[in-house]
């Protein structure tokens, strides 16, 4: 068996990278029957031995000798952890992939993994930009390469393919003079109680109650934004999408559950949270299930993610120095929650809520500052 020679060593005292040698060809043959694995990569399905073989002993020692592909083992606690490479590099732009043995995600080998070799890039190499791409979805490599430093995320619908099938791409990038550091927030969705209620995560299983809540009449009444009709598939993109809104620092989202069953009875956010003008500002928006009204949920709700706005970053909360809440004049219920939580009434655009019929609702502007909120 061959395997490459002279492979650079780098490690950062926790992980190192280095060249693979026949004790890989087992944990690699493993690490690829993983099915988040074959999921998200272009590994051959069904892996097969002779796959990890080929794989550590032919395009391995290839890329190093024809300077196409530069790939090593990772190595992290004495033993094999994953498989990272560098790859093309014409111009000075070339691409990095990566793959992590599943005992040891949650601890950071990959990001640390990943930095140590976008640095080779740049001191060893001598690449000027180095490109990040995973299929959508792929929220655990997405959040490796933005702790890394990746940045300018677009989506490529298509952009990818694997086994033959076409898939959306997210594609990212990070240039010699950048930091590897994470570039603005990615929020996390802490669990909220009070009262009856848990506010949390939205889950994949939340969609049926989503869907009956933002199909309600009333619902679809003040929120003409919203697709109309409203189904099951709309339900499912909403929830996913707030995914993304985490990711890029733009907000977060809570499902507003009950606290002894668990089913689902609204959903509150904090967006805007990149507002181009002013990064200290954050927007309330909020829709309740039918089963939710007159029972002071809402109210709750929005007095539970108030707090956390105004809490600072270093404490696990949003850092906000002012939140926003619009509510359509005549939606009594939407203003009451605002007043009820200390938010006043600064201002009334005119003709600023639209509805489904066409005309135009007058848009009332409630705001709080985190030195008039009482808990502050």
């Amino acid at each position: 068996m061959r395997f490459p020679e002279d492979v650079p060593v780098l490690t950062d005292g926790v992980v190192t990278l280095r060249a693979h040698t026949v004790d890989d060809i087992e944990p690699v043959n493993r690490m690829c029957q993983d099915p988040v694995m074959q999921q998200w990569t272009t590994v051959p399905v069904p892996y097969l031995h002779e796959h990890a073989v080929n794989f550590l002993t032919e395009v391995i020692p290839a890329g190093w000798r024809e300077n196409t592909m530069w790939t090593w083992a990772i190595e992290y606690d004495g033993r094999y952890a994953g498989t990272i490479d560098l790859r093309d590099g014409e111009g000075g732009v070339g691409e990095v992939g990566f793959a992590v043995a599943p005992d040891v995600r949650g601890n950071g080998v990959m990001t640390r993994a990943l930095k140590l070799t976008v640095r080779y890039a740049f001191d060893g190499l001598g690449w000027d930009r180095v490109i990040w791409r995973a299929f959508v979805g792929n929220w655990a490599s997405r959040r490796v390469a933005w702790k890394a430093g990746f940045r300018g995320l677009v989506c490529v619908p298509g952009g990818g393919r694997a086994r033959g099938e076409r898939k959306d791409e997210w594609v990212a990038s990070v240039a010699r003079d950048e930091e590897l550091e994470p570039q603005g927030n990615w929020w996390s969705v802490p669990e909220l109680e009070g009262g009856e209620i848990r506010l949390r995560e939205l889950r994949e299983s939340d969609a049926p109650r989503v869907a009956e809540a933002c199909s309600d009449e009333r619902t679809q009444y003040w929120l003409a934004g919203m697709p109309s009709p409203y189904g099951l598939d709309d339900a499912e993109g909403f929830i996913k999408g707030r995914k993304g809104m985490q990711a890029s620092g733009d907000g977060v989202s809570w499902a507003i559950a009950d606290a002894a069953t668990d089913e689902l009875l609204g959903n509150v956010s904090i967006f805007d949270l990149n507002n181009r003008i002013d990064r200290t500002i954050g927007e309330i928006g909020y829709w309740a299930h039918p089963d939710a009204r007159g029972r002071k949920v809402m109210s709750t709700a929005v007095g539970l993610v108030i707090e956390h706005a105004f809490t600072a970053v270093a404490d696990g909360g949003l850092g906000r120095r002012r939140l926003v809440l619009f509510a359509a004049e005549g939606n009594t219920a939407s203003a009451h929650v605002a007043e009820v939580n200390g938010l006043t009434h600064v201002g009334t655009e005119r003709q600023a809520s639209p509805r489904r019929d066409g005309h135009y609702d007058n848009l009332l502007t409630f705001d709080l500052l985190k030195q008039d909120h009482p808990t502050t």
